[in-house]
């Protein structure tokens, strides 16, 4: 499984609502910006991908709220992918407070598409490469 942790990532006054609570449809933006940043951390740049031809846009989007982000909190945000992506690539997250209390999970399922015929594609030899030592079997002991 992979697993990666976004640290202080402060809640900024545009991503609240009235009330001062991070509004709805940005989680979907604290989602990518670690996933991006997980994918990074392992060498992977979407730009880099994009650049190969292969795009991955969101196929589903899930949110769970436990309680309020909140406005100038520091937030962390864990990143899950539990199984070795193939044509999808599934990202768990997990968001806690300041005071590292769980306030929200997410799930968002990216597909591989081809950048010029728009079709899915299996996932890109670099990304399959960089991935794949964390769905290794546990060696015999």
């Amino acid at each position: 499984m992979f697993s990666f942790e976004l640290t202080n990532l402060r809640v900024r006054y545009a991503d609240t609502d009235q009330m001062g609570y991070v509004y709805y449809g940005n989680y979907a933006r604290l989602y990518e910006i670690a996933r991006t940043d997980a994918l990074r951390a392992i060498g992977l740049r979407y730009k880099d991908m994009e650049d190969d031809g292969v795009m991955m846009p969101v196929y589903e989007n899930y949110s769970r709220f436990h309680q309020p982000a909140k406005y100038d909190e520091l937030l962390t945000i864990r990143v899950f992918v539990k199984t070795m992506p193939a044509v999808r690539a599934v990202f768990n997250y997990e968001i806690f407070n300041e005071e590292g209390k769980l306030i929200h999970e997410g799930e968002t399922t990216l597909v591989f598409v081809n950048v010029r015929t728009n079709r899915p594609v299996k996932a890109p030899p670099l990304f399959v490469e960089k991935m794949q030592k964390y769905f290794q079997p546990p060696h015999a002991q």
